[in-house]
């Protein structure tokens, strides 16, 4: 007599032994192949700081200075009188074109004053206008004197522009109101 086995029935499980090695190494994989995009902020370079006992005080003629005041309201004050933020640019741009040819410590000098509770977008636009007015002087100097633009200057020619035109901004500190 022969006797049968009996077929037993399959289990329907799936092996997953490895499936915790696979997911750590995808992870891994993500972790090092993602580009973490970091935002710099903006390229200012700040002043030591030194205790007001140790600040030298240099006084400017007013004709030097052109005074930017941003107040939290979002007003805008040039010189005492009241201008659109998109006005700033246009208004420096002559200043700076009637002292290129003074010497370094007779040339404009911007100051920038906010208060605390000033609109920090406010204040970033305020400085693009200040910086852009710089920047086109420095467009319209160097095509009257070397027939190309700013940017195709060699480093020689572009740093004589820069000497010749100086960016001076003042970051005063905000004011406590």
């Amino acid at each position: 007599m022969v006797l049968l086995k009996k077929k037993g029935s399959r289990s329907a499980e799936i092996p997953t032994s490895s499936m915790a090695d696979i997911a750590f190494l995808l992870l891994l994989f993500f972790l090092v192949a993602t580009v973490i995009d970091v935002d710099t902020g903006i390229g200012l370079t700040l002043p030591e700081y030194l205790p007001p006992e140790e600040q030298e005080v240099v006084p400017l003629s007013k004709d030097r200075m052109a005074a930017l005041l941003i107040n939290e309201n979002g007003d805008v004050l040039l010189n005492g009188e009241a201008i659109a933020i998109p006005q700033i640019k246009q208004n420096l741009i002559e200043r700076i074109k009637s002292k290129i040819d003074l010497p370094a410590n007779k040339k404009l000098v911007v100051s920038i004053k906010t208060d605390r509770k000033t609109n920090y977008n406010l204040y970033i636009q305020a400085l693009d206008q200040v910086k852009g007015a710089y920047h086109e002087v420095w467009e319209e100097y160097s095509m009257a004197n070397y027939g190309k633009k700013f940017d195709d200057l060699i480093p020689e020619e572009s740093s004589l522009v820069r000497e010749k035109i100086p960016i001076s901004i003042s970051i005063a500190e905000p004011e406590k109101i």
